[in-house]
């Protein structure tokens, strides 16, 4: 074992889901070394769009101010009949929750690019290319260390890195995936589409969202990414041909509802390329055993109609990083790291679920049903508040558990699981968003003076009090706090509301359930000290 160099984490594939797990785990202070089979960023693009939550990832890992200079906001969804008419709109573009715009589209090689220069920067991170991992294993018990074999490029010849994590995030085949006994789940949708990216300088007819057409015969999605970049998607039967003469005048039928196509290939329309996809919707029924753990497509597999695909992924980055380095760099018992499925997978079967039934209303599915299924969707869309309450839908309160306080009827209790909020606010005279505030910590934001129980919860999780007078923000954080008649809130690393005080009570009431797992009773001698009952620790 000792002939091989240990490092506290491998992480199995550098797409978005892997490095973003690097580069969160490199602000704990928590080394990492990534394995990565291509050379370089896969050049076509994939994902192509983000929600404000995963916007404000990336804001945490760096590369904000990079990705909206790369980046345009959409509108949102309609839902199209057959002769383009509309039958409901998924208005989505307002400024979000998190500070962002709630849709946001992009050029996924544009992102990996930006999140590899990010890494760069990083000396806790260690890229290694044109490596193909080969195995991983760990102890009989599951136990750290985790063993794990690769070969270099063009190389027969094994070598070996010992790891006190794993994190697999190598996509739909994961070789991780099998290492842990992890089989699928099938959530019972599968279809085979045709993905057709085009660059056009012609003018098309776009209302700058998504347009889902829901037509049993001929389903189809179109977006536009960039200034002139476009994608269709249609599902197309086995035997249909894009490509050659006779192809591209299908091609012009396809499209021509949003666009001229020239009778031949032309200078101002080209198409980047033509991909059959298989969307599939799938969740591994273990994420975890002992210190190897599955991310993005290794864990779950989601249709892309509602664009939640590699959001997914990045918020099980999000999730299992901070509560991975506190126990590396803590000491915290590995009991935390039961948290990440637990949290985690219920929220990704809920995606998915509503994925499949976006996409068996939008696209009719293929059953005589089609027809009452479309007529339903318009019904339900007409009526105050549905469309509303399916955008909300996506990003639902984590349940109650060890990291989250219950929820039941009481005052003061419905913010547990639910996110804070990411106004701009003003300290020391510098305006900058919430979260640049917060940095990496646990935190305590309350509106009235914090009590001694509140503080000496501070002072056990090494967390700043913040009140929300002195962040001078447009008063976001003051309306929320009411809203969920809170006279304080716990803050996780993640921007999760852990605990929060009701009204009068003076307050955490759930931290016997969260304390054994961060070990707060022993940090408690070596934090720092209590804050003023109106401090501010930016």
């Amino acid at each position: 074992m000792s002939a091989a160099p240990r490092r506290p984490v491998v992480i199995i594939g550098a797409g978005p889901v892997g490095v973003t797990a690097a580069l969160l785990l490199a602000r704990y202070g928590v080394r990492s070394v990534i394995l990565e089979r291509h050379r370089d960023v896969y050049p076509l693009p994939r994902a192509v769009v983000v929600d404000d939550e995963v916007r404000r990832i990336l804001q945490r890992v760096g590369v904000q101010e990079e990705f909206s200079a790369i980046s345009r906001p959409a509108r949102g969804l309609r839902l199209l009949n057959a002769r383009h008419r509309v039958i409901a709109e998924f208005a989505r573009s307002r400024q979000g929750h998190h500070g962002f715009p709630q849709t946001t589209m992009f050029d996924q090689p544009e992102l990996e690019r930006l999140l590899r220069t990010a890494l760069a920067g990083r000396p806790e991170c260690e890229l290694r290319s044109a490596v193909e991992v080969v195995s991983v294993s760990a102890g009989t018990d599951g136990t750290a260390p985790v063993k794990v074999t690769f070969r270099r490029d063009g190389s027969d010849e094994d070598e070996h890195l010992w790891a006190d994590a794993v994190l697999g995030c190598d996509g739909a085949g994961s070789l991780t995936r099998d290492a842990i006994g992890a089989v699928w789940e099938d959530l019972h949708f599968q279809e085979d589409w045709r993905v057709i990216d085009v660059r056009t300088s012609r003018p098309v007819r776009t209302w700058e969202g998504v347009d889902q057409i829901c037509c049993p015969t001929q389903p189809a999605t179109f977006m536009r990414l960039a200034e002139d970049r476009y994608r269709w998607e249609f599902r197309l039967a086995d035997d249909e041909v894009l490509e050659g003469p006779s192809g591209w005048q299908r091609l012009r039928g396809l499209l021509a509802p949003w666009v001229d196509v020239p009778s031949g290939p032309a200078d101002d329309f080209t198409v980047i390329r033509q991909a059959r996809y298989t969307f599939r919707a799938r969740l591994a029924d273990r994420w975890r055993r002992g210190r190897v753990f599955l991310l993005g497509d290794a864990a779950h597999l989601t249709p892309p109609f509602v664009g939640q695909g590699l959001c997914a992924g990045l918020r099980d980055a999000h999730n299992l990083t901070w509560k991975l380095a506190r126990v590396l760099r803590q000491g915290a018992d590995d009991g935390l790291l039961d948290t990440y499925e637990r949290e985690r997978k219920p929220h990704a079967r809920h995606v998915i679920r509503v994925a499949v039934a976006v996409g068996w209303a939008m696209t009719g599915g293929q059953d005589g049903a089609a027809a009452l299924r479309r007529a339903a969707v318009g019904m339900a869309c007409r009526l105050p508040g549905v469309t509303s309450a399916v955008s909300r839908d996506l990003s639902p309160a984590l349940a109650a558990g060890p990291l989250v306080g219950r929820r039941p009827q009481l005052m003061g209790r419905a913010l547990a699981g639910t996110f804070c909020p990411q106004p701009w606010v003003t300290v020391n005279g510098r305006r900058r968003r919430l979260d640049d505030v917060l940095e990496d910590s646990f935190t305590v934001l309350t509106a009235v003076p914090p009590t001694p129980r509140m503080t000496a919860v501070a002072a056990a999780l090494d967390a700043p009090v913040l009140h929300v007078d002195d962040l001078n923000d447009d008063g976001t954080l003051a309306a929320w706090l009411a809203r969920g008649r809170a006279e304080a809130v716990l803050l996780r690393p993640d921007r999760v509301v852990m605990d929060a005080v009701p009204a009068g009570a003076g307050s955490f009431p759930g931290s016997t359930a969260w304390a054994p797992v961060l070990h707060t009773a022993r940090r408690a001698a070596h934090a720092r000290p209590a804050p003023s009952s109106r401090s501010t620790t930016p």
